[in-house]
């Protein structure tokens, strides 16, 4: 792992509680695998917080840039208190770390992702490394959040479906308009069940630990050996 400090480039809002966070690599390099973790803190402290890398490597080779899907608090605070996030900061990043990776030559011809609120970011990243890298097979993307203003990345993931890169499928379980056209309630078998066309399907699992623990049975129930089912593990 590397240790470096790097600058903030860009401070974008994703959901009324998260940010889109740019960092610029200026020349330095950092190679790292679609799912894996840096961790974060301002330049003058110690205690870094760990985050999913967002971006997708080829993204990164592209703009010289790393991506963060950072949870913020009441005050825009993040990590273990830290002030607000903005352009020009200066940020100390550990890495990359974490085996939970898109693999290199995976053998299923079929991918599918299951995302609960900022569990999305190592999901986006690897979904990003499969497009951009031109994967063969079908992707799909079943994504969990709180209500309708909390998915990150959604207008990105629609534009992705229009162009047939993946299926997207949405569920919000609390605080729910009536407009909204996607699911509502938490994850169930029913919602997992037209994903899983073969059960030689690969997926992959991230988000709040309550998901993360009752996804897998379910999709076990479904015909998926455990051995398809990746969880994050830093």
């Amino acid at each position: 792992m590397r240790d470096l400090t790097l600058r903030v480039s860009s401070v974008r809002k994703a959901t009324p509680s998260s940010v889109i966070v740019s960092v610029g690599l200026d020349g330095a390099p950092f190679s790292y695998r679609a799912g894996q973790v840096a961790s974060l803190a301002p330049s003058e402290v110690t205690t870094r917080v760990p985050y999913s890398i967002a971006s997708a490597p080829e993204e990164t080779s592209a703009d010289s840039t790393i991506q963060f899907l950072i949870k913020l608090d009441s005050h825009g605070r993040w990590g273990d208190r830290f002030e607000p996030l903005r352009k020009g900061c200066s940020l100390s990043v550990r890495g990359p770390s974490g085996s939970f990776v898109f693999p290199d030559d995976p053998l299923e011809q079929r991918f599918l992702f299951i995302a609960g609120g900022t569990g999305i970011a190592p999901l986006r990243s690897m979904i990003r490394h499969a497009v951009l890298t031109g994967r063969s097979g079908s992707i799909a993307l079943l994504y969990s959040a709180r209500t309708p203003a909390d998915f990150a990345y959604l207008t990105e993931l629609r534009r992705m479906e229009r162009q047939g890169q993946l299926h997207l499928s949405t569920t919000a379980t609390r605080e729910i308009p009536n407009r909204w056209r996607g699911a509502r309630g938490r994850i169930v078998a029913a919602q997992l069940a037209p994903l899983v066309e073969d059960p030689a399907t690969l997926c992959f699992v991230c988000g709040p630990a309550a998901m993360v623990s009752d996804v897998p049975p379910m999709l076990q129930q479904l015909g998926i050996d455990c051995t398809r089912i990746r969880l994050e593990d830093w």
